[in-house]
């Protein structure tokens, strides 16, 4: 069997993953189209409204940063792309970090303006069949429906990032967290300004402008370390991925390794794996084990994209080859 690097299909389940995914993010663009046209007309003078307004615009680009991701990377592996364009994942979770923190720090400048200059915000009337209503009412109403469909997607993503390994899609997940939070924080806004707490709407901007900018410093800490080639971590960097351990784990248990390090490198959905083996005896293994050992660590876990086995005297110590180590090794 010959050595493929690269590889742009994804397993079944994933794959139909990623196509519920695709139609996800779809509805979403949708619904944010008809919200921010709602909260454009409504929003008045209001500093909450406007960060709302902000955040949902924000929150057009991770859905498209995925979309454009998704169709980069299924392109083959070429001479100059020999790793295939998995890391196109990584430049789109960065695109929509540096979005979400530039955005965020903005609103939060602009907010606390407002509310040191002690801005008293109007809301003035309109008239509804031919009524004079006050605009905070229909503020109201068109932030509180665009509450129940954000926490549904969410969820959903959330599902699919976990099963993807996608980043990207966690952090559109993050976002739409965000934007019922964010409707929340400006119906209490709004609300406070009818009770005459002018000072209301400014703090509501402003939570709502924290919320985003820390959801930006997250996503880009994230993606900037992943792109580093920092250790492969879970979906949501909680933890190092358990791929690593399974994958020494099997590699110690064939009869002619001794000891293994791995080192693993998040290509976006998939990892690149560098297995490093100490041979027992010093004994160098033949070209079948080699591939033997390679093909038992790919059926491990379908993000195993590609693995070099690399038979050395002794580890490197950033894969294992610490002092400590040794000496565990020599108490055997």
């Amino acid at each position: 069997m010959s050595a493929r690097f690269g590889r742009s299909e994804l397993p079944e389940p994933q794959a139909r993953a990623l196509r519920s995914a695709v139609r996800l993010e779809w509805a979403s663009l949708v619904f944010l189209a008809a919200a921010i046209t709602a909260v454009y007309l409504v929003m008045g003078s209001s500093q909450a409204m406007k960060a709302a307004w902000i955040e949902d615009l924000l929150s057009l680009a991770p859905p498209i940063a995925f979309l454009v991701a998704v169709r980069v990377v299924r392109r083959p592996p070429t001479r100059e792309h020999p790793y295939g364009f998995h890391r196109s994942v990584g430049v789109a979770h960065v695109v929509a970090g540096v979005a979400l923190f530039a955005m965020g720090m903005f609103l939060i400048i602009d907010s606390a303006t407002g509310l040191i200059g002690a801005e008293h915000p109007p809301i003035g009337t309109i008239v509804l069949f031919g009524e004079p209503v006050w605009l905070g009412w229909p503020m109201m109403v068109v932030m509180a429906l665009t509450i129940p469909l954000p926490i549904f997607l969410g969820r959903a993503k959330m599902r699919l990032a976990r099963q993807l390994h996608d980043k990207v899609l966690y952090a559109d997940a993050d976002m739409n967290k965000a934007d019922w939070m964010t409707a929340v924080g400006s119906i209490v806004g709004v609300a406070g300004i009818g009770l005459g707490f002018w000072w209301a709407d400014a703090v509501a901007a402003l939570f709502i402008a924290g919320s985003i900018m820390w959801d930006g410093v997250k996503n880009l800490r994230s993606a900037v370390t992943d792109l580093m080639d920092t250790r492969a971590t879970t979906f949501d960097d909680t933890e190092p991925h358990p791929v690593a351990k399974r994958v020494d784990e099997h590699l110690a248990e064939l009869p002619w390794v001794e000891r293994v390090g791995s080192r693993v490198r998040d290509q976006g959905h998939v990892f690149h794996i560098e297995a490093f083996t100490v041979p027992r005896n010093g004994r160098t293994p033949t070209l079948r084990q080699l591939v033997e050992a390679r093909d038992g660590c790919i059926a491990l876990d379908w993000k195993v994209e590609d693995i070099v086995i690399v038979p050395v005297e002794e580890l490197p110590e950033e894969v294992g080859g610490s002092d400590d180590d040794r000496q565990s090794e020599r108490n055997r």
